[in-house]
């Protein structure tokens, strides 16, 4: 299915997404068709979902990243909750960039990015927190991406 060529293939895109074929296959020392070919049989394979862009939030005016712990009341009275529901709800307010559904102490854990403290207080005591069915919310702020 997915051999040594394929994960380098993977690999580099991974590093940047815009690399063209001819510059992946003098890369890789691969012929230019062959790497045409992978990356289209990766795509129909479902491997290669989409291309991205990683941005620079800070020229966005988002410079306080922080990640939301959030615990689920699931016996709020007159509404059934469930995690995929508020998750789908969390995913469509400004300033959530990622959202996931766990297990353990916390039923879903979000990441935010917020132009500052005041707006990521905002956040989570106006919005996070008038979701029916949170219950609990923990706010860590990431002080430095390693």
């Amino acid at each position: 299915m997915i051999d040594d060529k394929d994960r380098k293939i993977i690999d580099e895109l991974v590093k940047d997404s815009r690399q063209t074929t001819s510059q992946l296959s003098k890369k890789l020392n691969v012929p230019i068709t062959t790497i045409h070919n992978r990356i289209k049989k990766l795509v129909e394979l479902g491997v290669i979902i989409n291309y991205t862009v990683n941005l620079n939030h800070a020229l966005l005016g988002r410079t306080v990243p922080a990640y939301v712990w959030i615990s689920i009341n699931y016996n709020v009275p007159g509404k059934k909750i469930s995690q995929s529901e508020i998750s789908a709800q969390l995913k469509k307010i400004e300033g959530v960039y990622e959202v996931y559904i766990l297990t353990g102490g916390s039923d879903v854990l979000v990441k935010v990015l917020v132009k500052d403290i005041s707006e990521l207080n905002n956040l989570v005591t106006e919005k996070l927190r008038n979701i029916p069915g949170v219950d609990k919310t923990q706010t860590s702020i990431i002080l430095k991406e390693v």
